[in-house]
């Protein structure tokens, strides 16, 4: 679930939102805990888009009705700010997608700002970098869960790390795009858990020809504004 237009609201920008907000925030949640039960994990995206004030009206609002965890609370530019939402909670917060290598990682570790490491394969440093981001995690206690939306690749990648680890919590599905262009398709899903690429290399192939097809003119990444002022804002 994600705090944020994508949940059918206008994006978070006041630095402190009203109650209305809050209330809405939180009876979408309630809902959608209604309709799966108890037995669903349900984590929350703030997607650093959240004002730290407005963080923390949420995550106490929230924990009643408790998350599995709060990701991106807030952006990670800040690592002080994260560990002060942090400690005035029991909800595990995450972070990771925008951190890089194991020397941004260990300050989140040394100030507690999260509790739930998410290093991208793709921009952290690469498979070695996560078993070594893994390891420093692991002495504190944190379970690393994989950011993961690029596809095949670095789904495979990130499997391969996922079974290395004694720490790993959860991967972020990342079959959504450019599946279709593997030469073996991917393991289903089975109640939760999809077996592991036993392939040789990361376990996949690509296939070449469908790969080339889709070489074409460069699409532009357009920016994304605001409803109710017209600013530019994060996707």
């Amino acid at each position: 679930m994600k705090v944020g237009p994508e949940a059918g609201q206008r994006q978070p920008t006041k630095y402190i939102e009203g109650k209305k907000y809050v209330d809405e925030v939180v009876e979408r949640f309630k809902a959608l805990r209604e309709k799966v039960g108890s037995e669903v994990d349900i984590a929350i995206d703030f997607h650093g888009a959240v004002q730290p004030p407005t963080a923390a009206l949420l995550i106490k609002a929230l924990e009643p009705i408790q998350p599995w965890f709060y990701e991106e609370v807030v952006q990670c530019l800040n690592v002080d700010v994260m560990a002060e939402l942090a400690a005035k909670t029991h909800i595990p917060l995450a972070t990771g997608e925008r951190i890089f290598t194991k020397w941004g990682f260990r300050e989140i570790l040394e100030k507690r700002a999260a509790t739930i490491l998410q290093p991208d394969v793709c921009y952290a440093g690469g498979i070695s970098e996560l078993r070594i981001i893994a390891g420093m995690a692991e002495a504190y206690y944190t379970p690393v869960a994989p950011h993961n939306p690029q596809g095949p690749c670095s789904l495979a990648a990130s499997m391969q790390v996922a079974a290395s680890i004694p720490n790993f919590l959860i991967l972020e599905r990342g079959d959504n795009e450019y599946s279709d262009l593997l030469a073996k398709p991917l393991p289903a899903v089975i109640n939760g858990y999809r077996p592991l690429l036993t392939d040789p290399g990361l376990g996949i192939t690509i296939d070449e020809e469908k790969l080339i097809a889709q070489v074409g003119e460069p699409v532009p990444y357009n920016a994304r504004f605001d409803s109710d002022d017209g600013s530019v804002i994060d996707w």
